[in-house]
Order: structure tokens, then C-alpha cells, then sequence
């Protein structure tokens, strides 16, 4: 074979899970290649809101919360279940831990806080922590970047110095309710100063936890290239001994003497694959991940014989779309208290809060027992909600964009009767449905879904009152805008064992090919234990496959 490049390792794609596999590579001593196809590095880790869910971690112990593995384990086995093995399991809790210990003592860049109360998803689960277990990265400058600055994605909107944090962000939603929030948005303020005056490029989130990655690769002067995909496995003698890329609009040959680690996203941008594998109705319009995730390598994986898993599933968000066809992710949106969301009858459905993962599943569920009623669902607000809270990325007594009633993405009138027929809701249905829920408020108890009776449904709600999460809707104007089963990314893909070698349909690991992240079948199965349970695993292994090419080079 005639070799246009050769490496120890070759890792395709470049977000938080690619980074901690060519980190770990590069740093044990390897000569590693990080590719990404798309003209920026970062993928849906840039887009995301930066959290890493490892139970028991170094952050949590500093903070003073008490955890343990034991815990854990119960918590995994509540919410996981046996469709993901003990085995795997032990290794995450275990090397999750040891992953974040490695990048800490490695880089004084790799710093993070805990998230103190941003619950688990499922508290009231066995091992489940009210008070939470999720890490956030710490704000970097991105002018530390210095030439890779402009390589990194960037949000889908400009915050224009604005930069809040997951802790900012829960206290600056109760600006107009709490101390704690005027306080927070001093913070913020002094911080868009020093941005203007300063030329301080602040991130947050997932920008910061990619920048935070990508400057310890850079200062151990690993290699990334961009806009350069991958193509399919190179074969020798029936083994995987390199990879087939285009670079400079050129296929070329590289050898990966050590292994192959993929990192490259799930496929939620092609409409073919998600009508192949998901259920219906589907469009690729409703993804908020990025345009690359459009499964490359499934093609060249099944020809390995691989074993998928979860190829029926996303890491579901809910969203509305604004007029310039962008989803808007509701997460805080759907703990304000005086908002319901409906089916197309005007009828709630679930519990408004409900982790986002599951309020997706529920969507498609309700939609099949009413016949097609749920996939076009509302999200109702009224004017005491707009002056109080921030929605849709709006703060408290700001408009809609006008762009917004000219398209008919949000819908307004007077009256609840009025509204439902603007929305085609069989008549007096809404009426009733808002009767009801007033009177829920009113009282402080959700009869119907039980909103606001968990640790997680009251983190985004009003703690000024009784039930942070219910307050009568009765101040028109009143507001409706579509809510879609929109998502983050897909989460099925190739299975990996516990080095996160890629396993074949026999259960036997296919040698010198490993996966991690979205592109591999996501070790939470069907469930989402807490904010960050998808980044923490693919950095987990990430490193674990890292290691396990080290070791066979020794």
C-alpha cells in the first residue's frame, strides 16, 4: 500500500469526544491526526450547552457533595437499565472519573464548576441526586485560541459579547423575580464591558468546553486538519490498517498503525437515514446539530459487519422554528410556570418540564394514539409570562420579533376562545384545558402530570412561589407558538465494549477501529440520566480508546 501519511493513531471528528481521544493519544506518546470534514472544528459539542455528567468527580467532592460509585451504579441501573451491561456501566462510572482527573492534571485549560441543583434528569430514581452531579466548563477567552480561533464553529446565534454560563443563565431567568438574578446580571454586564472595552472574546458552554479541548491539543502540538472527510476503511490482508480521505479535493491513503478512533456524529442531517430509522414523521429541518452529522460512516461500517444499536432514537429536543428555519431548543422555556403546552386538540399531554429526551418520546407517542394530533404541539404563553421570564431567547418584556407574527411563527390574541381558533383547536377545548390548569395553579397541585413535584421540573420555575412551576395563565394578550420533535443529534449508532473497540455482529471487536460519541451507540440506552450524560461518556471513551492504542503499541 502506498501511503500518502502514516500515524500511530488517525481520530475523525472533532468535538469534546475527538479532542479526548487525540489529547490522551498525543500525550501518551503516540503520533496522532485529528480530521474533521467540516470547515470548522467542534461539532454538536461546539452547539451544546457544554455540561459533562460523571458521577462522583473530582468538582462534585471539591463542591462538598456527597457521591459514590454505589450510588451511581443504582442510578444507571434505574434510568439505563440492562439494555447496556454491568460491564460497560463499571467502566464509565469507574474510568469517568479517571478521565477527568488525567485532563486536569495534564492542563491547567482543562477547569470546571460544578452545577450546583441542576438535577438529574430522574431525582426520585433510585441513587438519583436532586442537587445534581452535572460539571459546566469555566468562560475562557477564545483570543487564547490565537490561529485557531476562527476555525472554532460558532453559535447559531451571535451573543454579541452577552455570555452567560448554565449558572448565569438560571439565575439571570428570574431578573425580574430575584436579588440572586439582578446580582447575576451585573456579572454579566461587567463581563459584556470587558468585552467591549477589553476585546475579551468570552465563551461559555459548549464553545468554551471545544475551546478549552482544542487549546490543551494545540499546546501538545497535535495536528487537525479541517475540511478534510472520511471516505471509507483501507484493508490489508482483511484487517482495518488505515483510512481513505479527501484533502485538498484529493483522495488520500493514511495509515493508522495503532488505530482508527471515530467521533464523527450521529446522521440527524440525512432525511434518508432518518426515514430509514426513525419513526415517522420525520425531517431533518427539526435537528438543531450541525450540517455534517449526516452518517458517513454507516456504509463503510456495515460492510464490517458491525453491530448498530439504538438506530430508532435521538437525543430529543424539543424546539420551535424560527422564520430563517432555525430551531430554538426549549430547555428553561418549559419550567416557567404560567405556560402549558397542548396537542393539536388544545389537550395537555405530559408533564411540561419533563426532560427533554423524554418529552421528545412522548410527543411521538401521544401523536400515534390521537392520529397525528401531537406532532404539531403548542407552547402557550400569556403576557404575565413575557414580562416576567426569559422565552425563546427573549428577555422579560421584550417582544417577539416582528419577523415572527409576519410568518406566522408565534400567534396572538385577546382571548383563550379567540387563540383556539386561530389555531384550528376544536372549539372550547384550549378553554377548558386553561380552566382546568388555572385551577391546579391556583391550589398548587398538578393533578393531571404532577408539574413542579420534582427537583428537576423546579430548577427552571419561579422559586417566589408556592409551586415554582404553576401560575394561572390569565393576562392576555396570549401567545401559541408550534413546538417540533426536534433534537440534538441521533443516538444509535456502531457498538464498542469497554476499551470502546467497535464490535461485529458476532460480539467479537473488530482490531484497530474504535467509536465514542454519537457516532456509537450511546452507553445511556434509551435514557438520559442528567445534563452532560452525552458528552461525558464519548470523552470517557475517547480516552479509553486512546489508551487502549497505546497499550498495544507497548
Amino acid at each position: 500500500m502506498r501511503w500518502n501519511y502514516e500515524y500511530d493513531v488517525v481520530v475523525i471528528g472533532s468535538g469534546a469526544s475527538g479532542f479526548a481521544a487525540a489529547i490522551t493519544a498525543k500525550n501518551e506518546g503516540l503520533t496522532t491526526l485529528l480530521i474533521e470534514k467540516e470547515k470548522h472544528f467542534g461539532g454538536a459539542s461546539a452547539l451544546s450547552g457544554g455540561g459533562v455528567w460523571i458521577p462522583n468527580n473530582r468538582y462534585l467532592v471539591e463542591a462538598g457533595v456527597f457521591d459514590s460509585y454505589e450510588e451511581a451504579k443504582k442510578y444507571l441501573d434505574a434510568t439505563v437499565g440492562n439494555i447496556v451491561s454491568d460491564d460497560i456501566k463499571e467502566t464509565y462510572l469507574k474510568k469517568g472519573v479517571e478521565m477527568l482527573d488525567y485532563m486536569h492534571d495534564l492542563s491547567q485549560h482543562m477547569r470546571f464548576s460544578y452545577a450546583k441543583n441542576y438535577s438529574d434528569y430522574y431525582p426520585t430514581l433510585a441513587g438519583g441526586k436532586g442537587t445534581g452531579r452535572s460539571i459546566e466548563p469555566l468562560i475562557i477567552d477564545l483570543n487564547k485560541l490565537g490561529d485557531w480561533k476562527n476555525l472554532l464553529l460558532k453559535p447559531t446565534i451571535d451573543t454579541k459579547g452577552f455570555v452567560m454560563t448554565g449558572q448565569d443563565f438560571v439565575k439571570v431567568n428570574m431578573i425580574t423575580r430575584t436579588m440572586a438574578g439582578k446580582a447575576r446580571s451585573l456579572t454579566l454586564g461587567w463581563r459584556l464591558v470587558k468585552h467591549l472595552l477589553l476585546k475579551r472574546n468570552y465563551a461559555a458552554l459548549g464553545q468554551a468546553l471545544i475551546a478549552r479541548l482544542a487549546l490543551t491539543y494545540k499546546e501538545l502540538n497535535g495536528e487537525l486538519w479541517i475540511e478534510t472527510p472520511f471516505v471509507d476503511f483501507v484493508y490489508e490482508e482483511d484487517k482495518v490498517t488505515g483510512i481513505k480521505a479527501i484533502k485538498d479535493g484529493k483522495e488520500i491513503l493514511i495509515k493508522a498503525t495503532n488505530g482508527v478512533i471515530f467521533s464523527s456524529g450521529g446522521f440527524s442531517r440525512n432525511q434518508k437515514l432518518r426515514e430509514r430509522f426513525l419513526p415517522a414523521p420525520q425531517k431533518t429541518e427539526w435537528t438543531s446539530s450541525p450540517v455534517g452529522q449526516t452518517g458517513d460512516i454507516i456504509s463503510p461500517f456495515e460492510k464490517l459487519d458491525a453491530k448498530f444499536g439504538l438506530m430508532d432514537r435521538v437525543w430529543g429536543a424539543p424546539s420551535i422554528i424560527d422564520h430563517e428555519g432555525r430551531p430554538f431548543f426549549l430547555v428553561a422555556d418549559r419550567g416557567i410556570p404560567n405556560m402549558i403546552i397542548t396537542d393539536q386538540n388544545g389537550n395537555r399531554y405530559v408533564n411540561e418540564p419533563t426532560p427533554y429526551h423524554e418529552f421528545v418520546d412522548k410527543m411521538y407517542e401521544h401523536n400515534e394514539k390521537t392520529g397525528g394530533k401531537a406532532i404539531t404541539s403548542w407552547i402557550i404563553l400569556d403576557a404575565r409570562t413575557k414580562k416576567r421570564y426569559l422565552f425563546a431567547g427573549l428577555f422579560p418584556m421584550q417582544d417577539f420579533p416582528k419577523p415572527y407574527y409576519e410568518h406566522q411563527i408565534v400567534y396572538t390574541a385577546q382571548t383563550v376562545s379567540e387563540l383556539e381558533e386561530k389555531l384550528n383547536i376544536p372549539a372550547g377545548n384550549l378553554v377548558k384545558t386553561i380552566e382546568r390548569f388555572n385551577e391546579f395553579a391556583r391550589n398548587g397541585k398538578d393533578l393531571d402530570f404532577h408539574r413542579g413535584e420534582t427537583p428537576h421540573d423546579t430548577y427552571y420555575g419561579d422559586p417566589t412561589l408556592n409551586n415554582p412551576n404553576l401560575l394561572e395563565l390569565n393576562h392576555p394578550p396570549f401567545y401559541a407558538l408550534k413546538v417540533y420533535p426536534g433534537d440534538i443529534g441521533t443516538k444509535g449508532g456502531v457498538v464498542i465494549d469497554k476499551d470502546a473497540q467497535v464490535i461485529r455482529e458476532d460480539g467479537t471487536a473488530i482490531e484497530g477501529v474504535y467509536a465514542c460519541g454519537n457516532c456509537s451507540a450511546s452507553i445511556m440506552g434509551q435514557s438520559y440520566p442528567g445534563p452532560g450524560a452525552t458528552l461525558g461518556p464519548g470523552m470517557t471513551f475517547g480516552y479509553l480508546a486512546a489508551l487502549h492504542c497505546k497499550n498495544k503499541k507497548n
